[in-house]
């Protein structure tokens, strides 16, 4: 019996003829054809915010650490159950990373730590979506807009997600977005920034060129370019940009059958998991998720090795997730957790995540729900 895969990327019709396009056009590199289509796809979707595409999301995450004036001696809160680059990001300009708790229910930023974390020292809030998901942003907003804090989404996990109709990533400040192969939509490595201060707009299209201000002389509006703020190359490959607007023209396929699988997830484990004391994702009213991940959050953490371990002895691919950043040895060097974080602690140990991507068969997702319900416990 053929393994299940835990993730495949969505293979776009069109991909390879967008790539020869971008080829045969001799122009591969930042900000040609390809690049610009996307970054337009983007905002279109996103309302009519400012996108620049970046080789990935750390990169993204990084543009907006230096968008956001972080210097040595500032602190960044930022959720300690989360991809390390959410802190590094930070820390790389020498900010001191302050790890806040999630929330039991979302697994998001939880807005009580965050209140209580926040001082005079704090520069930036760093929220992360997690698999797409997001309780009401507002009050996130209105505590970083009331104690003058710049309030960035992490939004990896986000793109297809909303709240009350309105696309997460357009809430902060800034947001950031990832296209690396286990998301929905992918080029194998990238990401990018929105932009949704217009006040920052000139400066992120001057840090992504080197700090220099080349967008301006290729669009003829100076006579030559010169090194004008301390940036780096944050700008994406037109040959990868070219196979993810391949993708982005797959939105609707692709989106649909990600939640099909998930809500079939939902509905097949929902007693299961209420007799063995497992918790299902929970998606707040109001809120339109991703369908990124499907994921569970076993009673203890033998419990969920064991299901683990049971689903790969079935040749199912299965995975836990992050541990928690505060408790590792760059995290404990370069921040601290004064307040603790139980529930990031706590997910760490036991959340368990199932394959889900667009291409996984109705056969496949079926052994997947068979064998974990005959998961003996």
């Amino acid at each position: 019996m053929n393994p299940v895969p835990f993730n495949r990327t969505w293979a776009a019709t069109s991909a390879l003829t967008y790539l020869k396009e971008s080829l045969d056009s001799g122009q591969t590199g930042g900000d040609s054809m390809f690049t610009k289509r996307c970054a337009k796809w983007l905002g279109d979707y996103l309302g009519g915010a400012k996108v620049f595409l970046t080789p990935s999301c750390t990169a993204a995450l990084e543009m907006s650490a230096l968008l956001s004036g972080v210097k040595p001696g500032d602190e960044v809160i930022v959720p300690s159950f989360t991809f390390v680059t959410t802190a590094s990001a930070f820390a790389l300009f020498g900010a001191r990373i302050v790890f806040a708790d999630v929330r039991p229910d979302t697994l998001t930023l939880d807005e009580d730590h965050v209140q209580r974390l926040i001082g005079p020292k704090t520069r930036a809030v760093a929220t992360v979506h997690y698999a797409g998901v997001s309780p009401d942003p507002r009050p996130m907003v209105e505590i970083c807009a009331s104690r003058g804090v710049t309030l960035v989404e992490d939004a990896a996990h986000a793109l297809g997600a909303s709240f009350n109709g309105r696309p997460l990533g357009t809430f902060g400040s800034m947001a950031t977005l990832s296209f690396h192969e286990s998301k929905n939509f992918s080029c194998g490595e990238g990401g990018a920034i929105i932009v949704n201060d217009p006040a920052l707009i000139a400066r992120a299209e001057i840090l992504r060129e080197k700090g220099t201000n080349r967008s301006a002389f290729l669009r003829r509006e100076i006579g030559k370019y010169t090194w004008v703020d301390l940036g780096s190359s944050y700008l994406a490959s037109d040959l990868c940009t070219a196979a993810l607007m391949a993708q982005f023209e797959d939105y609707e396929i692709i989106q649909s059958r990600r939640h099909s699988l998930w809500n079939r997830y939902q509905v097949a484990f929902r007693e299961w998991a209420e007799n063995l004391g497992v918790r299902l994702p929970v998606v707040p009213s109001g809120c339109h998720h991703a369908a990124h991940l499907y994921y569970l959050i076993f009673p203890t953490n033998k419990l969920r090795d064991d299901a683990i371990q049971w689903l790969r002895d079935h040749d199912i691919e299965a995975y836990f997730h992050y541990l928690p950043l505060h408790l590792s040895p760059v995290g404990q060097r370069v921040g601290c957790a004064p307040l603790g974080a139980l529930n990031t602690e706590h997910l760490s140990q036991c959340l368990l995540r199932l394959p889900l991507f667009p291409g996984l068969e109705e056969h496949q997702q079926t052994r997947v729900i068979e064998v974990l319900t005959a998961f003996p416990g």
